[in-house]
């Protein structure tokens, strides 16, 4: 595996968000992790990046106890998170908010990166030199994942990215992940929207109040009928 969260527990003082929280990711999956507000989605995903602290259980990367590493040195092992609702700069240039990913590459790794990030994401290419804030929704999604592409991820960690999209728009952001996946980047997909998570998913875990609840294959959890009365309106 290289993820492996076993038993975790984390809190925003005395409330508990996360209650023995245990998940595993193997290289080259693609793994949804799907459950309301307030689940404890959003605070998992900053327990395995480093900027939330973990007060009970392990978090293990590629075999390596990573539970108390600082969240730099997990950049630089591999791990890489666009943030819930974004948080592009603004008033920065689209290739200056992607360069900001890429500050542990030389030259020539950087090279590289702008140029794949500019495949995934045609439209960066074109608009690189505009400000980050003229964009629409769906194109600072796209410049969220380029950015945190930029530091070449093993693992990339995305949460909620369909937030606020058009339909059309989420359908492109979903083929780009999957294409991610294609390529050989390992992710966890953390989402409200279990439908379209679910459905490009190798396995999906489903968390309710800071607990796993169900886990199981992707096509299987759309299929349970929990799943279906909880997320899906059926």
């Amino acid at each position: 595996m290289m993820l492996e969260v076993g038993g975790v527990r984390s809190g925003y003082g005395a409330v508990e968000a996360l209650r023995g929280v245990s998940l595993d990711v193997a290289r080259g999956e693609l793994v949804a992790l799907v459950g309301g507000n307030g689940a404890g989605k959003t605070t998992l995903l900053r327990c395995i990046s480093g900027v939330q602290p973990v007060s009970a259980g392990t978090i293990r990367f590629d075999g390596q106890d990573i539970t108390r590493v600082r969240a730099a040195r997990r950049v630089a092992m591999g791990i890489a998170q666009v943030p819930e609702g974004r948080l592009v700069f603004p008033a920065m240039a689209v290739e200056d908010n992607l360069r900001l990913g890429a500050y542990l590459l030389d030259r020539k790794r950087l090279a590289g990166a702008f140029e794949r990030v500019y495949a995934l994401f045609p439209v960066l290419a074109e608009r690189k030199r505009e400000q980050a804030g003229l964009f629409s929704g769906g194109q600072q999604q796209m410049l969220a994942i380029g950015r945190a592409l930029m530091s070449e991820p093993r693992l990339l960690l995305l949460d909620e990215p369909s937030m606020g999209l058009a339909p059309i728009v989420v359908d492109q952001i979903f083929d780009a992940i999957q294409n991610l996946c294609a390529n050989g980047t390992t992710i966890l997909l953390v989402e409200q929207n279990a439908s379209a998570a679910l459905g490009i998913a190798d396995r999906g875990y489903v968390i309710e109040t800071g607990a796993v609840v169900l886990d199981g294959e992707g096509d299987a959890l759309l299929d349970n009928p929990r799943v279906q009365a909880a997320y899906l309106g059926v």
